[in-house]
């Protein structure tokens, strides 16, 4: 997968869940929306301060982490 430049991970900010560019704007909250049938035009007026490529790598990683293989680690 290719570097993913605007999700942003940090323990102060959401709790640690994936942002976008260390906003408090998740992940799953941009995914949720398109979800529940909000266009990426909705979205971006709803967030002004967010941009298309937001959305963009928002759908990425989370297709990424879905298709990611947790292994657990004997103990």
């Amino acid at each position: 997968m290719n570097a993913l430049q605007r999700i942003t991970l940090d323990p102060n900010t959401m709790g640690g869940k994936p942002c976008i560019r260390g906003l408090r704007v998740t992940v799953g909250s941009i995914v949720g929306l398109l979800a529940a049938g909000r266009s990426v035009d909705e979205i971006l007026d709803a967030y002004p301060f967010l941009e298309h490529e937001d959305i963009n790598e928002a759908l990425a990683y989370a297709a990424w982490r879905v298709e990611e293989t947790e292994v657990p680690i004997a103990k």
